[in-house]
């Protein structure tokens, strides 16, 4: 079983960058493609970005192509998603999930595991 936890929401003025993480609990992610989600209010879960479990592919919601980017730590324990030009249509809550192997999966049905989620608020 592998547990997903993501860190780094919080409230943000439009325009502001934020960037979130996701970690395994004792273990790392080397082997693991992720996903990034979001899920505002009365809204479904919607696909935010993803990368392959080699880390040489990434792709991305039309939305957020270009603000938003998905890196990895060279100890492959930790996946980032680094937010900028932050808009408030972007809040919502964001939820990393992963997939054992895998390309960069768009579908939230592709994934196995995932977090709990973090609440990332942007301001007008």
């Amino acid at each position: 079983q592998l547990q997903l936890v993501e860190s780094g929401g919080g409230l943000v003025q439009a325009g502001g960058s934020l960037r979130l993480s996701c970690a395994a609990s004792g273990r790392t992610l080397s082997s693991f493609a992720i996903g990034w989600f979001r899920q505002a209010p009365g809204k479904e879960r919607e696909f935010v970005g993803a990368m392959s479990w080699r880390g040489d592919s990434t792709s991305y919601a039309d939305s957020v192509a270009g603000r938003f980017t998905i890196s990895r730590d060279n100890a492959k324990i930790t996946v980032y998603l680094q937010m900028n030009r932050l808009k408030p249509e972007d809040t919502a809550v964001y939820y990393c999930a992963a997939r054992v192997l895998g390309d960069a999966h768009r579908s939230p049905d592709d994934y196995t595991y995932w977090g709990q989620g973090t609440q990332v608020t942007v301001s007008s």
